[in-house]
């Protein structure tokens, strides 16, 4: 039986946020949560993982796995907030470590930030498996956009978080520390490779031109036939000036600053000083 999957939509960040449940019983994982943030103000609000765990427990699920695709850079993870409240493991890719070496410079974290994913409660790499109650997830490393992506395939859902959108509005970018439009263009493959029919979940939605509603959810057939960056068997080549030339006219995610410092820590805020105030610190002419 293809798993239950209900999405939960943060319009705030253009992020879905998605509750995977095994339909044999009452066990879920939920993937990629937002924790809400007001960057001009400094202040955090959990309205959006309190929408999360007020549908679980009115169902009365059991919340086994808080699976992150990858460390975020436009909003802040809200999983150990969740787990605090109804279980379940924290997961992310292995090469986690190396995106947590790489920001942990950028930041000026020095040696007391661990840098081999402590912080999560699992790290997977390509060809792992979980489960959630009875039912099998298997982890496809995805790299490109970050080096720690990862597409999470559960049943007949995949959950590919910001390697693919809607095919109307293509790819991620590539341009963060680690990311590669050549990896990217392989990572895709893998994905649809996968079955025709399988459900793709998408990590964000920006309403693509001439679209009024938000969407997330696709099929592999869909992208291969429409995607506008890889579909109709566009070649690598083609990709990878495409995504090169695109991604030099982006700005960086207005919320990348405190996204990356909370997200590479599991979700958790840097320590607080001896007052119990915590910090966020803004590098200058680094990203």
């Amino acid at each position: 039986m293809p798993p239950e999957v209900t999405a939960f939509f943060d319009e705030a960040t253009n992020t879905i946020s998605y509750v995977v449940r095994d339909p044999a019983g009452s066990a879920c994982a939920i993937v990629d949560s937002v924790l809400d943030f007001d960057y001009a103000s400094g202040r955090t609000d959990t309205r959006s993982a309190d929408a999360i765990i007020a549908f679980v427990q009115e169902k009365g699920y059991d919340v086994q796995w808080l699976l992150e695709s990858h460390v975020h850079a436009d909003h802040l993870s809200a999983a150990p907030y969740i787990q605090e409240r109804t279980g379940g493991k924290i997961g992310i890719g292995d090469n986690i470590k190396i995106v947590q070496d790489t920001f942990g410079k950028v930041f000026n974290e020095g040696t007391e930030f661990q840098r081999d994913g402590s912080q999560f409660d699992a790290l997977f790499n390509e060809g792992d498996s979980f489960h959630i109650g009875q039912m099998r997830g298997d982890v496809l490393h995805t790299p490109g956009h970050t080096p720690a992506c990862l597409t999470y395939v559960i049943g007949d859902a995949a959950f590919v978080g910001d390697t693919l959108f809607m095919p109307d509005f293509g790819t991620a970018r590539c341009d963060f520390p680690g990311g590669s439009s050549e990896t990217l263009f392989n990572s895709i493959q893998k994905i649809l490779a996968l079955p025709d029919e399988t459900r793709i979940f998408v990590g964000h939605d920006y309403k693509a031109p001439g679209r009024d509603e938000y969407a997330w959810e696709t099929t592999v057939a869909e992208q291969k036939a429409l995607n506008i960056h890889v579909g109709e068997g566009k070649s690598a080549e083609d990709f990878v000036k495409m995504r090169d030339e695109r991604d030099a006219t982006l700005a960086m995610p207005k919320l990348i600053i405190p996204s990356l410092q909370v997200n590479m820590r599991g979700g958790q805020m840097p320590p607080a000083d001896e007052k119990g105030d915590v910090f966020l610190k803004v590098p200058v002419n680094k990203l």
